[in-house]
């Protein structure tokens, strides 16, 4: 007798985990992924992370660590060695005075951002937030119970975002306002001065700002600059930094935070409760990367400033195509609206859709970072890879 099988119930899964959408970046790599999976050749212009191998001496520390058992759990917010490391490496390059209580390490700057506001936003608070945005800020407050206020900013100015602003966008319920400069996808960078009159309105309006810095050190202007350096608005800031992009250390998963005292007790109860210490291992390569010679970080940016003029000049060649020139990070944000109408085309996502199904270039579209006539190209490859992927964007695009 064939044994009856009842349905089973649908499951109910949270409010909370109802709010978010998986990342629109990893969808992207997913879907390169499926097709490499087939033979097919797919250049990758959708990659967030360096090119570059992780510097030899990071890697030895991290062997060396294996190799002498330092192997065990840490202090949730990391070794005292580290976050004393994060501290004076932040001093030294910004005028920085965080202290060691005032810091923490995460399993990457991501798990820093997420835990800062889980401890800053509550439901029904607003938090300003400039477009783009990178994929996770809006889904991350939403997860708190937070609403985002979304601020369009300047293209034609760089994507400028002024206090000016900020400041009619704020409420009586307005609790943070979240920086992101370099930016991740537009590589605009903020001025220090622009900075330095959002955190004053900040500070005045008893509102908190978390600057995401994970591309600090990827400034093309001359200016690099950190809100750190404000030190009398310090007690309404919170920065959150990465090694990942740094020292191409994306993988390792290792970022921190700077701010206040009683703001870093929260965050480690909560990442106490949740991941408990960064990897050992990891923490040792990140001493090593931050008390180390530089050099590699001035001769990535010095290669990555070489690809993003390759890459702004090959977009600009394109007909139809217009493209601000980023200061900073490694991606390229193209405005690809002049070809909606044509070949059935839409949207941005349209766009990177078919770009990658009929000609296998992947590209992030704009809509997961709050636009919709946009895609994102990371020039984090070989000029050679450039070179491909941009001769194939022509092709489409000129047949359209």
């Amino acid at each position: 007798m064939t044994p009856v099988t009842e349905a089973l119930p649908a499951v109910k899964l949270t409010d909370r985990i109802n709010r978010i959408e998986p990342s629109a970046t990893m969808a992207v790599v997913a879907e390169a992924d499926k097709l490499r999976a087939q033979g097919i050749d797919v250049v990758d212009f959708g990659a967030g992370e360096p090119h570059f191998a992780t510097p030899q001496h990071i890697k030895d520390a991290a062997i060396a660590a294996i190799q002498g058992n330092f192997t065990k759990y840490t202090a949730v917010g990391g070794t005292p060695e580290l976050r004393d490391a994060v501290v004076h490496r932040h001093a030294v390059d910004f005028d920085s005075d965080y202290r060691r209580e005032e810091s923490i390490a995460s399993v990457g700057g991501k798990h820093a951002l997420f835990n800062a506001i889980q401890v800053l936003v509550d439901h029904g608070d607003e938090v300003i937030l400039p477009v783009p945005y990178w994929v996770s800020f809006k889904d991350i407050v939403r997860y708190a119970g937070g609403e985002c206020v979304l601020l369009q900013s300047d293209e034609a100015q760089g994507f400028r975002v002024t206090s000016d602003m900020i400041e009619r966008l704020i409420t009586p319920r307005t609790k943070l306002i979240i920086l992101n400069s370099p930016s991740n996808p537009s590589g605009a960078v903020m001025s220090p001065e622009d900075l330095t009159e959002v955190v004053r309105l900040a500070t005045r309006r008893g509102i908190w700002v978390i600057s995401d810095e994970c591309y600090v050190y990827l400034n093309y202007t001359g200016k690099r600059f950190s809100v750190g350096a404000l030190r009398e608005y310090r007690e309404r800031m919170v920065i959150v930094g990465s090694l990942s992009k740094t020292y191409a250390m994306t993988g390792w998963r290792l970022g921190y935070a700077l701010a206040p005292a009683p703001i870093v007790s929260a965050m480690q109860k909560l990442q106490s409760q949740s991941t408990s210490n960064p990897t050992s291992i990891v923490q040792k390569a990140a001493v090593a990367a931050l008390k180390g010679s530089q050099q590699c970080v001035a001769d990535m940016r010095a290669e990555y400033i070489q690809l993003r003029d390759h890459v702004v000049n090959g977009l600009r060649s394109i007909p139809g195509v217009k493209c601000t020139l980023p200061e900073g990070a490694f991606y390229a944000y193209p405005n690809v609206s002049s070809f909606f109408g044509r070949g059935g085309l839409k949207s941005a996502a349209d766009v990177a859709g078919r770009l990658l199904r009929e000609v296998h270039l992947a590209t992030v579209p704009g809509e997961g970072f709050g636009t919709s006539d946009h895609i994102r190209v990371s020039y984090a490859t070989s000029m050679a890879e450039l070179n491909r992927g941009l001769d194939r964007m022509r092709k489409f695009l000129g047949a359209l």
